[in-house]
């Protein structure tokens, strides 16, 4: 009965940096693209516990296979610094941001 009741109180325990996972994104452009998002409705991913707005879903797979690329060691976006992050080939005709 002591482990279930340990297994029960252990599993109810959000793990650490949920909290930060559940902060709503800041970032006001992609920072795979450094395009302009539009909060509510652009794509978000979750990063290292913290979330970000995307331009579009292709930059979902870029930005998490590659953080490094994109992200500074704070998790700060590159492009927001002043900084501008790699640009990938981007093309508007199959899809609307």
């Amino acid at each position: 009965m002591l482990t279930t009741l340990i297994f029960a109180t252990l599993t109810a325990v959000a793990p650490l940096g949920d909290s930060t996972a559940k902060a709503a994104p800041t970032n006001t452009i992609c920072p795979v693209r450094g395009h302009s998002v539009t909060p509510g409705k652009s794509p978000i991913v979750t990063v290292r516990g913290r979330q970000y707005y995307l331009c579009c879903s292709e930059c979902d797979g870029m930005l998490t296979k590659n953080p490094d690329q994109y992200l500074g060691k704070d998790g700060t976006p590159k492009n927001a610094k002043g900084m501008a992050a790699p640009k990938a080939g981007h093309d508007h005709g199959t899809h609307q941001h």
